[in-house]
């Protein structure tokens, strides 16, 4: 028999040589299959999905917490821009009033100073009108003697002779009259 035994494994060898696709051993592969799948299919339902899915809920929590957190402080920070825009309204018609107020004082400072400096300078042009009239009184009145004692050099250059005053001071006196 020992000899017919090698026959029939080289008989069989020669039919197949993948020993998986051999119909000699599907019972044993079967038997194992349901061994492994039901040994994996026990550690991943009481070990590993339970450990999954505690990390998921752990996890799951840890983002509501967040979102809250988050939407909690959206809230403050919405509140805050709010608080902050309002203020600087605010802020922004305080120094507009203030730049009206500032406006308003000086441009009733200068209007004070500009009346008083024309009232001043009125005050000077007066006298000064006052001076001028006074100089031209005081020439004119100096014109006329200038003008008699004029013609009667002139007189005597031109004539060799004295000018008669009368007719001197009447020919000033109807000349200035004019």
């Amino acid at each position: 028999m020992a000899t017919s035994l090698p026959a029939a494994n080289e008989a069989h060898e020669a039919v197949s040589s993948f020993p998986p696709f051999d119909s000699i051993y599907f019972p044993s592969q079967l038997f194992w299959l349901a061994v492994s799948f039901a040994t994996l299919y026990y550690l991943m339902s009481r070990i590993a999905l339970p450990r999954v899915q505690g990390i998921l809920a752990a996890r799951q929590q840890t983002i509501g917490a967040d979102l809250n957190s988050a939407s909690a402080f959206k809230a403050k920070a919405d509140a805050a821009a709010s608080a902050y825009e309002s203020s600087l309204v605010k802020a922004r018609s305080n120094a507009q009033d203030m730049v009206r107020a500032a406006h308003e004082s000086a441009a009733a400072e200068t209007e004070r100073k500009r009346k008083a400096l024309e009232t001043e300078l009125n005050d000077r042009l007066a006298g000064v009108e006052a001076q001028i009239a006074e100089t031209k009184r005081s020439a004119m009145a100096n014109v006329a003697g200038i003008a008699r004692e004029a013609a009667s050099a002139i007189i005597v250059q031109l004539t060799g002779k004295p000018a008669d005053p009368k007719a001197l001071e009447r020919a000033v006196n109807t000349t200035a009259s004019q």
